[in-house]
Order: structure tokens, then sequence, then C-alpha cells
């Protein structure tokens, strides 16, 4: 369809909606809407638009629209365009109020930061202004006090002048005028002073009108003190205060300011007097103990030296009163060699069978027992090994006792343990009494025991000594009761006593980890008695006492002097042979406990480390030259993993030597694997086992666990293992001697000895060494040997044969030639 400029123009159809206008566009002289529809585009010829120029046709004028469109068809296009149009305006509008909007929130955080800005500014001229105010004060304050000062003791000078002056006038009644004016004209210069002490400076701020100084009340006694010094200052007393002198507790070291707060002096001070003796320290730095005492001196203050030992002053042993002492049970303890029946004789006494449970019927453990006799009488056992590794529990049992029982068996008289527990015996001054055990077996001879015991400077009452001795029979309880009656007579004369009324203190015979209740110790109370709920610190680990066990296996409520219990609630396995103290509170004994170990663990740094460079070096040298075994020990008790710990370090010599990485208490855990595994070495379990977890890990890292019942078994393994590290010994053995006749020159080969066995017999695989004059001068091996023509193992003596060595040539006529082989021999530890 064409208009009337001859233009081509879409008609609407389908009636068009007036929100799909999208834009206009020009057209000739005619300005055109172009309005979409779903299907096409259509443009509307715009109001007003043609040839005719501007101005608006009506609607159903036919000369100014196109042709073919109804009048209805152009008043709906027409208001298309003006709803497009409007719309369009209001987006305009939209627009133009969200950028307004958008201008004043930038304008209004603008004037925040602004505001902020200033009030920040004005906060710290405040803060500026307040302490110049405030520092003003205090000069002024200054100036205040050195004018009073002056004044006052210009007021003193004078005064003592007019005191001297009246003194030598001839006249008495001529000294009260001047001494008036004086006062009139001190009043008129103090008149004005203290005025302005309240008087504010600056600005007045909220905080100092509500809250600041200026509202606070003096008490009464501050107002009398101050009306005391104003008193003393108009009269011209000094008002000097007076120095305070202080007893300061002085450890070995101590940081600047902590000795400056102890005297309660100022700190710049101390660092001064520090300064003065040339040392240029700051108030953080740590003096040692007698430099600190001389600043303290020069203060004039006392000096307390204390150490980090003094935490243990609240256990320190106090003697009791002789009213306090009351009878205690004596502690007898069983000793002798292995194997001479020293369970079974106090099996015998307790009607128990002890000896049944120990591993390879020897005794490995020490053990407390309490009995009961017939007359009525407690007495208090403690049962040592006897084997040679378990030195350390004899020496234990010797010092905690007060009768030894040495026991000897009959058929074997005295061995090297009964030797030992006789010196232990003395050491410990202690009485002993020999029990000769055994005197049932048909090979027993008491008499040739008696003679033996007097090497040993042991004289028993049988040969005039003052020693007792009994025979006894632990199978079939001859002489038991005899040996009671002689240890009850030895107690009686000893006169055991101790006070149960005190704090407890007691030693730890034997210490283990049980699986089920933790870490349990075997303790002898000595002295006072230990109560359930007590707190104490043994060695290096503390507790309290959650329940007390007796030998019977029965909980008690307290234990008093001499009685032997397993006592429950350790935070950690003490050492055997540690003594037990209670303290008055879980914080001593926590401090207590923290020294000693700290102490133990510098001691052992010190005791590993190299003090000097020759000394590191030399340590250095001597690990290169011994090679070593490592291993990890695990134990049931204490005492035995001491003991093994001890059978460790005696095996070994200058070549080779048993390392312990770790020894404890209590099953073998995945911890104990992990440390074997990166060492290299094996685990022995001395009657403990390893948990699943552990035996798993052990599986797959290839980890050996060797477990153990006899101490002996477990020494002779390691000490076997150990040998095998030991180089074997070269052994030489001269097999013949052979004279050179002649040297010949052979093409390929060298020079060739031709030589005769003059002894023995010489081979192709052995040594051999080259003598001149009898002097060694080559040692080497054989790169031929021949006879005639032929290569030969060996040339029987008498025989002539060619010999070439192995790089070398220099051989002469008539040297001769030693023949020798090397032999390997293993060697073992002694």
């Amino acid at each position: 369809m064409s208009d009337s400029d001859g233009k081509k123009t879409l008609g609407l159809r389908g009636g068009a909606r007036p929100g799909n206008v999208k834009q206009s566009f020009s057209h000739g002289r005619t300005k055109n809407v172009v309005v979409e529809t779903k299907r096409k585009r259509v443009v509307v010829p715009k109001p007003g638009a043609g040839k005719g120029g501007s101005g608006s046709a009506p609607a159903g004028d036919p000369s100014r629209r196109p042709a073919g469109i109804s009048d209805a068809e152009m008043a709906r296009r027409l208001k298309a365009v003006q709803a497009a149009k409007a719309r369009e305006a209001e987006e305009i509008a939209k627009r133009a109020a969200e950028e307004k909007a958008r201008e004043e929130e930038r304008a209004r955080r603008r004037a925040e930061a602004e505001a902020k800005e200033r009030e920040q500014r004005e906060a710290e001229e405040r803060a500026r202004q307040k302490a110049a105010d405030e520092e003003r004060k205090k000069q002024e304050a200054e100036e205040a006090a050195k004018r009073a000062a002056a004044e006052a003791a210009a007021a003193a000078e004078k005064k003592k002048t007019e005191v001297l002056s009246q003194q030598r006038a001839p006249k008495p009644d001529a000294a009260p005028a001047p001494r008036k004016q004086d006062r009139e004209r001190e009043q008129r210069q103090t008149r004005g002073k203290g005025r302005d002490d309240n008087r504010r400076s600056g600005k007045l701020t909220l905080s100092q009108a509500t809250g600041g100084e200026g509202g606070r009340q003096r008490s009464v006694a501050s107002m009398k003190r101050k009306q005391e010094r104003a008193r003393q200052k108009a009269m011209g007393v000094s008002a000097e205060r007076e120095k305070v002198i202080r007893d300061v507790q002085l450890p070995e070291t101590i940081v600047v300011s902590e000795l400056a707060n102890r005297m309660a002096e100022r700190v710049a001070d101390v660092v001064k007097e520090l300064m003065k003796m040339g040392m240029m320290v700051t108030q953080n730095q740590t003096i040692d103990a007698d430099t600190a005492e001389l600043i303290i001196e020069e203060f004039g203050h006392k000096v307390v030296r204390v150490s980090d030992a003094d935490v243990e002053d609240v256990i320190q042993d106090t003697d009791d009163k002789d009213e306090d002492l009351q009878p205690r049970p004596p502690v007898i303890t069983i000793m002798g060699h292995v194997d001479h029946g020293k369970t079974s004789l106090l099996d015998a006494i307790r009607d128990a069978k002890v000896v049944a449970g120990e591993a390879g019927g020897i005794t490995q453990h020490i053990g407390a027992y309490q009995v009961q006799t017939d007359g009525g009488a407690v007495l208090s056992f403690l049962d040592t090994p006897g084997h040679a590794a378990f030195t350390s529990m004899r020496s234990r049992g010797a010092q905690v006792t007060d009768i030894v029982v040495l026991v000897v068996a009959a058929d074997d008289s005295v061995m090297p343990q009964t030797v030992e527990a006789i010196n232990h015996a003395k050491a410990a001054e202690v009485p002993m009494i020999v029990a000769i055990n055994k005197i049932d077996k048909p090979a027993a001879d008491p008499n040739k025991v008696r003679a033996e015991l007097l090497q040993h400077e042991v004289i028993v009452e049988a040969m005039s000594g003052e020693v007792q001795d009994v025979e006894v029979s632990a199978h079939t309880g001859q002489g038991l009761d005899e040996l009671l009656e002689a240890i009850a007579l030895q107690a009686e004369i000893l006169e055991l006593k101790a006070n149960p009324d005190r704090a407890a203190q007691g030693a730890v015979i034997e210490a283990q980890l049980d699986v089920g209740r933790g870490p349990v110790a075997t303790v002898l109370v000595q002295k006072g008695t230990l109560r359930q709920g007590d707190i104490f610190v043994v060695g290096e680990q503390y507790g309290k006492v959650r329940a007390l066990i007796n030998d019977k296996g029965e909980r008690v409520k307290e234990a008093g002097p001499s009685v032997p219990v397993e006592v429950l609630g350790l935070n950690g396995t003490p050492e055997a042979g540690d003594v037990l103290n209670v303290t008055e509170t879980e914080a001593q004994a926590r401090e207590i406990a923290a020294y000693r170990e700290q102490a133990a663990k510098d001691k052992r740094a010190a005791a590993g480390a190299a003090t000097t460079l020759e000394q590191l070096m030399q340590k250095a040298k001597d690990d290169e030259n011994v090679s070593e075994l490592p291993i990890l020990v695990k134990a049931d008790v204490q005492g035995s993993a001491e003991a093994i710990v001890q059978a460790m370090e005696k095996i070994g010599n200058n070549e080779v030597r048993v390392r312990v990485l770790h020894s404890g208490v209590g099953a073998i855990t995945e911890t104990d694997i992990g440390l074997a595994e990166a060492s290299g070495a094996p685990v022995f379990g001395f009657n403990v086992r390893a948990n699943a977890s552990a035996r798993n890990t052990a599986n797959q890292k290839s980890v050996e666990i060797r477990y153990y019942s006899v101490i002996y078994d477990l020494v002779d393994d390691v000490k076997a293992a150990a040998s095998g590290l030991l180089s074997a010994e070269i052994r030489e053995n001269f097999i013949g001697y052979a004279q050179i006749k002649e040297v010949f020159k052979v093409s390929n080969v060298g020079k060739v000895a031709g030589c005769l066995v003059t002894e023995g017999v010489a081979r192709r695989s052995a040594g051999v060494r080259l003598l001149r004059d009898n002097v060694v001068i080559h040692e080497g091996t054989l790169k031929t040997l021949k006879r005639f023509k032929d290569e030969v193992p060996e040339v029987q003596s008498g025989q002539e044969c060619g010999m070439a060595f192995e790089n070398y040539d220099d051989i002469r006529a008539n040297d001769v030639i030693e023949i020798f082989e090397r032999e390997e021999i293993t060697r073992t530890l002694d």
C-alpha cells in the first residue's frame, strides 16, 4: 500500500498494542513511528508530519491520512504514539530522580566523614590541651614546692640567727620586735599560697564537672596529715619521711624491675645505681644475686637469700618429742643369695605360697608383708631378690629396715650375693640375724657356714660372737619359732618408736603401672599416719590418696608407722626408693614435684654434655669406634626395670655396648613400637605384653618384640646379640717358607721367581710376605704359582716352583717368601 507521497507503509494488523512502540525515525520529510508486533514491524506516520509542514490534522480528515486507514485505526495509532512518549518521559524523570538520590547520599556520607574527622581533631586538640594543662599544673606545683622549701630554709636560718643573737644580746627585751616583723612578712608572703591549688585551668569538660577529681572528698586522716605537714612547715621543721627498711627476698637471679618492686623503690633509681656500677641494663634484664645484693645494701635494705630449693622447706623433717612417740612394729628384711630359700622361709612364716607365683622359682620383685605371730606381736617383712641384677633392690631393702635376716643355705654356704647382703647391712648400720636354712638336707653343714661367715667379720653367737644365728628349715618348719623369738628379742633391744600423730613420711618399696588402677606405689610408712585423702609428693610425682590397700588385698582407711600399703592416686609412676611426704595443699606438692623434675632434667643434661671442645671431640671419636646395640625395655614394676637397665649397662666392652633407648613400666604401647622402628631396636617385655594396636604396628613395621619372665634369659639373649656386633678376630697360621733361587723375566707376566719350597707347603690362595735379610719389604698375594709349565694350587716342601707377586716386581735371588693363611674367629662377650 502507498501513501499520498508515494512512500510505502505497512498497516497494523491483528490489533497492535501501544506498548510495542519501539522507536521513531525520519523517512523523507515524514517522521514515522515504528511499532513492533509479534509478527512484523509497522511504520506509523507521526501526527502533523507531511508535505504541508507542521500542524495536526483532524482524525477524520481523509486528505491528511494514508489511504485505506479508517478514523478509528488512525486514532488508535495516535494514542499508541502518545502513550510511548509518556512512558519515555516517565523513564527519563525516574532516572533523573535516582541520580539525584545518589548525589544526595554521596553528599550525606561526605558530610558525615567530615564531621567525624572534625570531632577527632577536636578530641585530639582537647587531649593536647589537657596534657598541657596538667604539665603546667605540675610545673607550678614543683615551683611552689621549691619556693616553700626555700622559704622554710630561710625561715629556719633566720630563726637560728635570732636565737644566737638573743643569746649574745645584753638586753633580753630588744629581740621581740624583729621577730614580730619577720612573722608579719612571712605571713604576707605565704598568705596567697594554696589559693590557686583548686582553681580550674583550661577548658571545663563534662567529665571534670561530673566525675572528675574535683568531686572527691578527702578523708579525715588525709586532712590531719596535711595539717601536720603545714604546721611542721610553718615551724621550719624538715618534713622528710622516715625510710622504711625492708627484708628483700633475693633468689639466684632477679629482674631489675622485680628487684625495685621488692624494695619499693623507683625503677629509674635502681637502673641509675646499676649504671654507676658500670652495668648498662634496662628494667627488663636479669642480674645475678651478688649484684642485686650490692644494690639492696646501697638502698639501705636487708638481704634475705632464697633459692629454688626452698620450696622443699615445707617437708623438712622435724624431731618428735619423746612424749609423742609410741611403740611401732619392727621392719625385717630377708636377704641372701639366690635360691637359698628366702621366699620359702617367709612363706612358711606367713603360711602362704608366694614363691609358686614367681617365674622360674626365683624372686624378681621386692615384696612387703605384715605378719602377726602367735604371741600377738606384729612384724613387717620385706622380701628382696637374690639375683645379682637386683643390687639396687637389696640396697633399698637395707636402707628402710630395722633388722636384717641373712638367709644362708646350709648345703651351699656363703655366696657372692650373701657377701653383698652383708655389706648392705653394714652400710645401713642395722643389726643382723643369720638364718641357716635347708638344715633338713643331708648335705647340710651349719658349722661350715659359721666358719665362712668369719671371713666377712660376721661372728655368730655359737662362735662367741654377738650376731644371733638360728638353724631353720622352710619345708619342715624346724626352728621358725626360734627365729621369731630372736627377731622379737632384737626388736625389744632396739626400742622402736614413732609418732603416729604427724604428717606421714614413707619410702617407696616398689612402683608399677597397673592397667585398671593406674600408677601404684608400694609404700612403707616410717613416720606419721597416711590417710585416705592426704595430698603427698613422692620424688618427681605428686597426688592424692584415693585408696590404701594392705598386703592381703583389703582396703584400709589409714596406715601407721611400719605398715606397708599400696597407694593409689599418683599422677605418674615414681622411682623405687623415693621418699613420700604429705603436704598441706596440692599447690605445694605440685610446686615441689615441678622443681624436682626440672632439677633432674638439668642434671641429666649436664651429665650428657661435653663441657670443653676437647671433651666434645673425644666423645665423638669414642662414639665412632664403639658399636651400639639399641634396645627398649618395658617391665611390670619399677624395680625390675631399674635392675634390667643396670644389667644392660654392664654388658659390653670398648668395642660394643648396649644402649637402653627407653625403659618404663606398663604394657608395650604403639609409641614404644614407633620409637623402636625409628632406632632399629628390638623391644624387650619383662612380665608385660604388647596391646593389640602395638602388635599390629610391630608386624607392619617389622619390629621384633621379645617377652621374658626370667631375668637370666633376657641378659643372656642381649649378651648374645651384642656379641654379634663384635668384629671377628683375624688369626694368621704360617704354612710354609720358600727361597728364591733365580729371577726370570717373562713377557706379558713380568718377573717370575724360581723358588724352592724349604718348609711346609705353598698355596695359590694364601697370603705371602717377601723377606730380605729377615726384614719384611712386601706383603700381598700370589699372581701365579706354577710347577714346570702348569698352574697348580699348591706345592709341597722340597719341590721347585715359579711364583709371581700381584702388582710387585722388586724380587731378588736369595729372598725368602713367607706363606700364611688368615682365619676368622668369632668373638663373644664374657
